[in-house]
């Protein structure tokens, strides 16, 4: 417990919570680093022109999925539909591993880009129940001092992911991978019973006893249309992610240019991984909790903004494999080391419902419609397009980054605002304003 402490501000009563999460953050990106790099050499050996529909396909299984979420969520309680929903992933993943395995090679062309959006529609859910189930447990106060540590078993879990995929996809093949990262969710289902109800005082003031989150499986919609602080968290998912698919087109471009193999490609998109999630681990560790306690959630939450606006600059002058992949390693870690956990913050000040609702709108349809943004766009402005290089439609996101990080200020004073709301309307506030 001593040695803990030195590494984060916990109190004993938090320990046991704290550990889950960690274990849990750890277990579920394992999980999807093992098929990750999978995904991303598919949409590499496919043509440009290809993509964007493949980013069509995923948004429209996302609006399918998303609806099934929120109307599921509104019946249970969060223990019972967690595990629900992880056993799910298991099933389809099952089916892949199937497919994998007795497809021709035809079949096996339509097989990859299936599991290409498959991957792209779950990976979000992944998260967002992860996180909203993270907010649910813990107040703003604790998500100041202990989502950095939970963001680290994220995060080594990134690193173990995507170096078992490294290391044995030449020997294992992707079926066998994809076995892997199943059976670490179906050890996810059964952690969920183990967390504590009433370590804080907010859920002692609520109650042991779990009640279903209620609301209509359009709620979340309705909610961020009503709201400007819930509409701004939407925008900035669609800021973010629309300049996410630029950057991923051009890495796309170039890897599929300079690597001709789908083993290169993968090998190198794992390595891109692993760099990208060590570099993350140390900032996690060393910098992001000791940065929102000095300087608050506005100070990180613009980080990844500010480096997009100077990495896609960097790529208008310099347009490269190498220059893309510094890029990306820099804007990735940002956002996972600093972006995510400030942004997480700026979700406990909603009450549950909204937690997983709107949640689940911004994290995984908000998501797709800023990949749609950008894949059609980039598609746009691109060779069969306007047909405009690499390094011009780099400029062209110089100023929406800029506009991002006002956006960003806005929201951490907005949060502040409502967090001291909460704090004399214990234990939730209603987000209306």
């Amino acid at each position: 417990m001593n040695l803990l402490q030195k590494i984060v501000d916990v109190r004993a009563a938090e320990v046991r919570a704290l550990w889950l999460g960690f274990a849990f953050h750890f277990l579920i990106l394992t999980a999807y680093y093992i098929v990750k790099p999978i995904r991303d050499s598919i949409a590499a050996g496919n043509r440009l022109e290809t993509l964007p529909w493949m980013f069509t396909a995923t948004l429209i299984v996302m609006l399918i999925a998303n609806t099934i979420f929120a109307a599921t969520v509104a019946r249970m309680e969060r223990r019972k539909f967690i595990p629900f929903a992880y056993a799910f992933f298991i099933l389809v993943l099952a089916l892949f591993f199937m497919l994998m395995r007795t497809g021709s090679s035809a079949q096996q062309v339509w097989t990859g880009r299936a599991f290409y959006v498959w991957v792209s529609v779950f990976n979000l859910f992944n998260t967002a129940i992860f996180w909203a189930f993270m907010t649910d447990l813990f107040t703003v106060e604790q998500g100041k001092r202990l989502y950095a540590f939970i963001a680290v078993g994220g995060t080594l879990g990134a690193i173990a992911g995507a170096y078992i995929t490294k290391n044995l996809i030449r020997g294992m093949g992707p079926a066998n991978l994809i076995a892997i990262s199943a059976t670490l969710f179906a050890i996810v289902c059964f952690l969920v019973r183990f967390f504590p109800n009433n370590f804080t005082e907010r859920n002692r003031l609520v109650g042991t006893r779990e009640q279903p989150i209620g609301g209509t499986a359009w709620s979340g919609i309705t909610h961020i249309a009503r709201s400007p602080y819930l509409f701004g968290l939407a925008a900035s998912i669609l800021l973010y992610t629309t300049t996410s698919t630029w950057a991923y087109f051009q890495q796309t471009t170039l890897a599929g240019q300079a690597l001709k193999t789908s083993t290169d490609r993968t090998v190198f998109l794992s390595n891109l991984e692993i760099w990208v999630n060590t570099i993350t681990l140390l900032i996690q560790i060393f910098l992001t909790g000791r940065l929102l306690k000095w300087f608050g959630v506005a100070f990180t939450l613009i980080s990844l903004p500010f480096l997009s606006m100077l990495g896609f600059a960097a790529m208008a002058i310099a347009p490269s494999l190498s220059m893309l992949a510094f890029f990306q390693v820099t804007r990735r870690a940002a956002a996972y080391a600093l972006m995510r956990p400030s942004r997480e913050i700026l979700f406990t000040v909603l009450r549950r419902e909204d937690k997983y609702k709107v949640k689940s709108v911004t994290d995984t349809l908000g998501y797709r419609v800023g990949d749609q943004l950008g894949a059609w766009s980039y598609g746009g402005l691109g060779p069969n397009g306007l047909g405009l290089s690499l390094n011009i439609i780099s400029w062209f996101a110089v100023p929406i980054t800029a506009g991002w990080c006002l956006l960003s200020l806005w929201l951490a004073r907005k949060q502040h605002a409502l967090a001291v709301a909460q704090r004399q309307e214990i234990p939730e506030v209603a987000v209306t304003t």
